[in-house]
């Protein structure tokens, strides 16, 4: 472990760890609107209102890294973790939003372990937040979330399989490939968030 002379503002774990919690929020969210009788024109409204407090949980972590002569650790590694967190959001939230505009009542019986994945990795990733401070006992966190996004993967090309299949109509298709699509894009920005904080540990170990 490098020895430090000087200090360091540490408040970025916490805006870290408030963008991790909101995306298990918004994780959970997602199982609720891709559940049967549900509303999910309300869910989809909390979802955006989740969307727009991991925007300022982004936009807080900026402020503060503009503000700050020195960082817990490299400035553009800060950058880059903000940034990937933001992502899986915007894309959870935006798989959420198509969900309601294409009015698709039935979603394939795959897109619930699309969606399990999510909440699995949101979870690993708010849990592992607390100890980044310490780049301890973080590689099991990147190891399952890759894991994880390689079993999105499988699920994701079956349900292409699926789709292509000649069971539905080619606009549902497109509709469905869309959300699909999103929720496949915010599993590789979990493991992106995850390689973001591998190569911070390494740097820092």
């Amino acid at each position: 472990m490098r020895l430090r002379l000087t200090p360091r503002e540490d408040g970025f774990y916490d805006l870290f760890a408030d963008s991790a919690n909101n995306i298990v929020t918004g994780a959970q969210l997602l199982v609720e609107l891709i559940s049967d009788g549900t509303d999910r024109e309300a869910i989809a409204e909390k979802m955006r209102a989740c969307e727009h407090a991991g925007d300022e949980c982004t936009h807080a972590i900026m402020h503060r890294l503009n503000e700050s002569f020195i960082t817990p650790f490299d400035r553009e590694d800060i950058y880059d973790l903000a940034s990937r967190l933001d992502d899986v959001m915007d894309y959870m939230e935006e798989a959420a939003e198509l969900v309601v505009l294409y009015k698709i009542q039935t979603l394939p019986p795959d897109v619930v372990r699309q969606v399990e994945i999510l909440e699995r990795a949101a979870e690993l990733t708010a849990e592992a937040m607390p100890r980044l401070k310490a780049m301890r006992e973080l590689n099991e966190y990147w190891i399952e979330i890759n894991r994880l996004e390689n079993q999105g993967d499988r699920i994701y090309r079956k349900l292409l399989a699926h789709l292509f299949g000649g069971d539905y109509e080619p606009l549902e298709v497109m509709k469905l490939k869309e959300v699909i699509d999103r929720l496949e894009d915010a599993a590789d920005a979990f493991e992106q968030v995850a390689n973001t904080i591998e190569t911070i540990a390494v740097k820092e170990s």
